[in-house]
């Protein structure tokens, strides 16, 4: 049984990350050792031989891409599956949810200072968040927390390959508790008299820096993954000026009360 050739025809017949246990299951004289050993030595073939596509360790377990330097050549194809590109608020929001994961729409609604019913629905249905919990709250609120195809999506490992919390924006990298008042209506306090998105840092913070420079751009886009199998649009196309979610699939801005 040649054990390397089994796992590598298992892997190119996935289209999703596979774990080393998972692998096994193609036969009962396989285990994870033998599969992790058939693993490592695919990944050094393939790198020696300087093979256009790689063995990475993906969303928890592994799958065979095509590298990154290749890419180019596979857009000129329309048959090639890619990802849709996400929208700047739907980056943003993804963001939130991701670092301060579990929390719900209220507080995401509070750091934004926009309505997230739509943005967090359209998340949902690329499976990139999901409801994790419920909190303790008055009705026990949905919570929402990031799912292992947002760690397939970017090409992490896992939640551990995110960008560090010190090079963040401080409404990301500190959480505090929120009072019951600041949630009854995201426009109250939630939202900036010049329009800017509480996601970027205040002004004393950053010194007067523009919104998508010091908040949705350095915080929400995480680093380019290690690979790709066609999913490379991952970059949100340009939005609008910040305050202004012009996303087709988000929702109105809530406004201020007077």
């Amino acid at each position: 049984m040649n054990v390397p050739q089994i796992v590598e025809a298992v892997l190119f017949a996935s289209d999703a990350p596979l774990t080393a246990d998972e692998i096994a299951r193609a036969d009962e004289q396989l285990d994870e050792d033998r599969v992790e050993e058939a693993l490592q030595l695919l990944h050094d073939e393939y790198d020696d031989s300087q093979r256009a596509f790689e063995l990475v360790e993906v969303a928890e377990g592994y799958q065979v891409l095509t590298r990154p330097e290749y890419a180019p050549y596979l857009d000129r194809f329309d048959n090639v599956p890619r990802s849709a590109r996400l929208s700047g608020p739907a980056i943003e929001t993804l963001a939130i949810i991701a670092y301060r994961q579990p929390l719900g729409r209220l507080e995401v609604e509070y750091i934004r200072g926009v309505s997230a019913s739509g943005v967090i629905r359209t998340l949902q249905e690329r499976r990139l968040i999901d409801v994790v919990a419920r909190g303790e709250g008055l009705g026990r609120p949905l919570l929402y927390g990031t799912t292992t195809h947002f760690l397939e999506h970017f090409g992490f490992k896992s939640l551990e390959g995110l960008p560090r919390p010190e090079e963040l924006p401080i409404i990301l990298r500190e959480r505090h508790p929120l009072g019951t008042g600041d949630l009854e209506d995201p426009g109250e306090e939630g939202q900036q008299d010049d329009g800017q998105e509480s996601l970027a840092l205040g002004e004393g913070e950053a010194g007067g820096e523009d919104a998508d420079d010091a908040g949705s751009d350095a915080a929400a886009e995480p680093d380019e993954p290690a690979a790709t199998n066609g999913d490379d649009d991952l970059v949100e196309e340009p939005s609008a000026p910040v305050g202004q979610d012009h996303d087709e699939e988000d929702e109105p801005r809530v406004d201020p009360v007077d």
